[in-house]
């Protein structure tokens, strides 16, 4: 399971399989089970290589993603419309409305967060003929990113002006954070051992949790931790396994100061 992937591993295999016009066989597949009727319906079990004909209309797939921790995601894909080749010497506009663009600014104050806002809005005003684009490129890529900041999205220069307007250092929402608790399919051997040596905190909260589902479990949940192989991979081991970890994960947070505003998982 590879957790927050599943699924990615379809959607470039069906992307892949749209560019070259092949449908790839099922791998590790030599021949359909036995237990379906493949003859009663239209669904076939790809054992090779098929060309996948157009027929006139795009290619399209459905793609669906499963976990046993609960994902059930299905998309369908279709394929891009065919480019149309570009002569060499054929002249290339490229000078075309970029679209909506996010405009960063940051500084180390609350009043250099607004100064440097008032200083763009004058340079944007000064310039009928600005690029949001340039403005948007050099925001995002060419200065730094400090402690306080805004962002403003617009697709011209009239927009910019007004956004820019708006913008007040006191008046932004402060972020939020989550916790997400993983589930099985996250877990790996080692996991939680160096942190529990070098954060006392870890170590007490996975000592006081492992006292309770020790007894529990009828073997050490340290033991499984520290284990090689595919121990950690049986379900019964698992979930504890995680528990434990994202438990002391959690205290070791909190030490640090970090308070969340959403548990998930």
């Amino acid at each position: 399971h590879p957790s927050a992937a599943a699924g990615v591993a379809g959607v470039i295999k069906m992307v892949m399989a749209m560019r070259h016009g092949v449908l790839p066989p099922t791998l590790h597949v030599d021949e359909p089970s036995p237990h379906v009727d493949w003859e009663s319906g239209e669904v076939r079990l790809l054992t090779e290589a098929r060309e996948w004909s157009v027929e006139g209309r795009p290619r399209r797939a459905g793609i669906s993603s499963f976990g046993v921790s609960g994902t059930n995601a299905h998309i369908i894909v279709e394929e891009a419309p065919v480019e149309e080749p570009v002569a060499d010497d054929a002249r290339v506009e490229v000078l075309r409305p970029a679209g909506a663009m996010p405009v960063v600014l940051s500084a180390r104050t609350d009043v250099a967060l607004r100064a440097q806002v008032e200083r763009l809005r004058e340079r944007v005003a000064a310039d009928p003929d600005v690029s949001v684009a340039d403005i948007g490129l050099s925001s995002a890529t060419g200065r730094a990113l400090l402690e306080r900041r805004a962002v403003v999205v617009a697709g011209d220069r009239d927009e910019l002006l007004s956004r820019l307007a708006e913008v007040s250092a006191e008046s932004g929402v402060a972020g939020k954070s989550a916790f997400l608790f993983t589930g099985q399919g996250s877990q790996r051997p080692g996991m939680g051992v160096e942190l529990a040596g070098v954060f006392p905190v870890f170590e007490r909260a996975l000592a006081e949790v492992c006292a309770e589902l020790d007894p529990r479990l009828g073997r050490s949940v340290r033991e499984l931790l520290a284990a090689d192989g595919d121990v950690l991979n049986s379900t019964e081991f698992t979930q504890v396994a995680l528990f434990a970890v994202e438990v002391a994960l959690f205290r070791l947070a909190e030490s640090l100061g970090m308070r969340p505003d959403f548990l998930i998982g």
